[in-house]
């Protein structure tokens, strides 16, 4: 019992600071209204403190993405307002690494491990499988957003796979579309002195979402030849 409540302690502390999140109304300033209002201050703020603000700003966007709020590409957004192309960017990839390796890691503790334990049949197959070509997976998942930021947190924490490969997943698959959102952050301030508004759709657009599913299927052709191989080996 002991036990049980020393795994589940994280995961409850991350739930009920979500839960502080939402009911305070923080979420709500992650929006582009605020972002429109404030953006010159946090331009002025960003050149005043050119060693703590990407820090205070990445630890800022690891904790939201660690309580799942929304907002992130709001916060991207900021992140090329404040920090230009290239800071912006390794901020935004190491910051939501950082966060969402939290995540998976508390899960994987508090849920993951009882899971596997108890997996058997298809889900035990699955598992199996996912763990073995586990990078390309993740990949994929990463570089293609079908699936919701959050969800493809916890998935993995699910299937055994492991922290440093997630980690380098997370790391690689987020780059090319968080590096789309800072640049268009990086000129948003004009955006917004025209009175017009970011496209925060853009990354769905033909331009965007073909390369990202064209290294999304290039990332698969290793577990595709790697499936043709074991099955020409077994005839």
């Amino acid at each position: 019992m002991k036990l049980s409540l020393r795994r589940l302690l994280p995961l409850l502390l991350l739930a009920a600071a979500t839960a502080l999140v939402f009911a305070s109304g923080l979420h709500r300033y992650l929006s582009l209204e605020v972002l429109s209002e404030h953006y010159m201050e946090l331009r002025a703020w960003a050149a005043a403190h050119p060693v703590t603000a990407p820090l205070a700003f990445g630890l800022i966007y690891a904790a939201g993405v660690a309580v799942s709020v929304p907002g992130a590409a709001v916060m991207t957004l900021a992140a090329g307002l404040m920090f230009g192309l290239v800071l912006g960017t390794v901020v935004v990839v190491v910051a939501a690494t950082v966060g969402a390796s939290v995540v998976f890691l508390i899960a994987k503790t508090a849920l993951g491990e009882p899971l596997r334990r108890r997996a058997q049949g298809w889900i035990a197959r699955m598992e199996e499988g996912f763990r073995e070509d586990a990078l390309n997976y993740l990949l994929v998942l990463r570089l293609v957003p079908l699936f919701p930021f959050w969800l493809v947190n916890l998935v993995p924490a699910f299937l055994g796979v492991r922290l440093g490969t997630y980690v380098v997943a997370t790391l690689v698959g987020i780059l090319p579309g968080s590096a789309v959102y800072v640049s268009v952050g990086n000129g948003v301030g004009e955006i917004l002195e025209a009175g017009e508004r970011p496209d925060l759709a853009l990354i769905f657009s033909p331009e965007i979402l073909g390369p990202l599913v064209g290294l999304g299927a290039l990332a698969l052709v290793p577990v595709v030849y790697k499936r043709w191989r074991r099955r020409r080996d077994a005839t």
